[in-house]
């Protein structure tokens, strides 16, 4: 069991490197569907490996992570008008008179 635990915890971590390095080389979308399944499934496999070794402050960073993951993949499963509803009222459009300089 053991052995299976460890090459779970590998291929999370394998996982997680290769979602950071192709992200940060552009060649997938950094908040893209790829880097938030293969974020995910990392996670996920991390939480097995660091549950079985009872390294409890890493599960609970990975069971955060898987978290974010999924509620990242739910909004972008939601009809436009849904996930709309999620987001943060726009500012009201600033006149030409209030309009703030920037040194």
């Amino acid at each position: 069991m053991d052995g299976v635990v460890t090459a779970v915890g590998w291929a999370g971590a394998g996982l997680l490197l290769a979602a950071y390095a192709l992200a940060s080389a552009e060649r997938i979308a950094a908040g893209g569907h790829g880097f938030q399944v293969m974020n995910l499934l990392g996670a996920l496999a991390l939480t097995i490996n660091s549950g079985h070794h009872r390294a409890w402050p890493s599960a609970i960073l990975n069971v955060a992570w898987i978290a974010i993951g999924l509620v990242t993949l739910g909004r972008r499963s939601l009809p436009a008008t849904a996930s709309a509803d999620l987001e943060a009222p726009a500012a009201p459009p600033m006149s030409a008179g209030t309009a703030r300089r920037h040194p």
